[in-house]
């Protein structure tokens, strides 16, 4: 009888060679993709990425790391020079769709000559303004491109400390509004509520008329997403016993599994025969459990996810919202620059559409 070989830990050269390769392929790296890639810690992942940044070769990011852009590499503009002005970046993280937004943004700034210096926080993160204010003073910013925390009194007082801070700024998937008479401050948004709408309205051309639809408790794109979800809806004729709705925790959250068979549940149950998930994660694993027991997707189940992160590498292929990552963060990083060339100009929000992609966890009806 043959067994496997077993694993040969990479050498050290190696792993830096995959970090590079990952990097031009994809345009960042993470280290819990690494680590699991390559069957290292995170804690050797990071130290080569440390290394690779003293060479040069790369920039550490939280999470992660992005490529120093060169002169002529793949058409790019040139890597403003670090005398150059810069602008800060404060975002929740580089696990999950953020990435998509830092590209989009530093694209931008390559194009004005700036510098980005970028920074991480948390979705845990109960007050940003600290890492805001070493921004400002320590790191020498212009102006600031943020996704803070909106919420709660904490996020009130972000918003705040924004306006009192005198630093040109654009919350970047985020907005917020400051009492007592709800002055909006400067935002590029998706505007996820149409995102959720179109989903809606595609399931309902399919013929579905009972459509569930599970959020991530801990996103605050979820209030959007079920803003868009109701009023399609209420246009659809849909009434609330035609539809159900669930808040998922965190997929760490030891209750994960448990809210994933509940919703499949109470879908078999209800007669519901189409769920708009978010976001990508979860929809693969109400997927899965439908699979589990037996049901087809989309035969019996049609399951259309919101994110379009990983929604195309899983089998069946998720149909999906797409939100306009690299657009938003193009469109931040040009506001910035014009309210620095003009600080008096009106305060401008921006909210960009996303898209539809339509794959194979998406059908008509079961007649039979």
């Amino acid at each position: 009888m043959t067994t496997e070989p077993e694993r040969r830990a990479p050498l050290p050269a190696e792993r830096r060679a995959h970090l590079l390769d990952a990097l031009d392929r994809e345009g960042v790296v993470r280290v819990a993709d690494v680590s699991r890639a390559l069957g290292v810690t995170a804690v050797t992942v990071r130290r080569d990425i440390t290394r690779l940044e003293r060479e040069g070769r790369l920039v550490r990011v939280h999470g992660g790391a992005v490529p120093v852009t060169t002169a002529g590499r793949d058409g790019a503009s040139p890597a403003p020079p670090p005398t150059a002005q810069a602008i800060g970046v404060l975002v929740p993280s580089l696990d999950y769709y953020w990435p998509g937004v830092v590209r989009g943004l530093e694209a931008e700034a390559r194009e004005h000559g700036l510098r980005v210096v970028l920074r991480g926080s948390s979705y845990e993160t109960s007050d940003e303004r600290p890492a805001l204010q070493r921004l400002a003073e320590t790191d020498g910013v212009s102006g600031l491109v943020v996704a803070p925390r909106t919420d709660g009194t904490r996020g009130a007082d972000v918003a705040l400390w924004l306006r009192d801070s005198g630093m040109p700024h654009v919350l970047v998937e985020r907005e917020a509004a400051l009492a007592p008479y709800r002055e909006a401050l400067e935002s590029v948004v998706s505007d996820h509520a149409l995102g959720a709408l179109m989903a809606v309205h595609h399931l309902a051309e399919l013929g579905h008329r009972r459509v569930g639809l599970v959020l991530s408790r801990e996103s605050p794109t979820s209030r959007k997403i079920a803003a868009g979800w109701r009023a399609a809806c209420t246009e659809l004729g849909l009434s609330t016993e035609e539809h159900f709705e669930r808040l998922a925790p965190g997929r760490r959250n030891p209750d994960f599994p448990g809210v994933v068979t509940e919703v499949v549940d109470t879908a078999v149950a209800s007669g519901t025969t189409a769920l708009l998930v978010h976001s990508d994660p979860e929809a693969s694993a109400v997927v899965q459990e439908a699979m589990d027991r037996g049901l087809r997707v989309p035969g019996d189940l049609s399951v259309l996810s919101y994110d379009d992160e990983v929604a195309g590498l899983f089998s069946p292929a998720l149909t999906a919202v797409r939100p306009p990552r690299a657009a938003v963060g193009h469109a931040a990083v040009d506001l910035l620059v014009k309210r620095l060339a003009d600080p008096d100009r009106p305060v401008h929000r921006v909210a960009i559409s996303p898209r539809l992609v339509v794959r194979e966890s998406t059908g008509p009806v079961r007649t039979s």
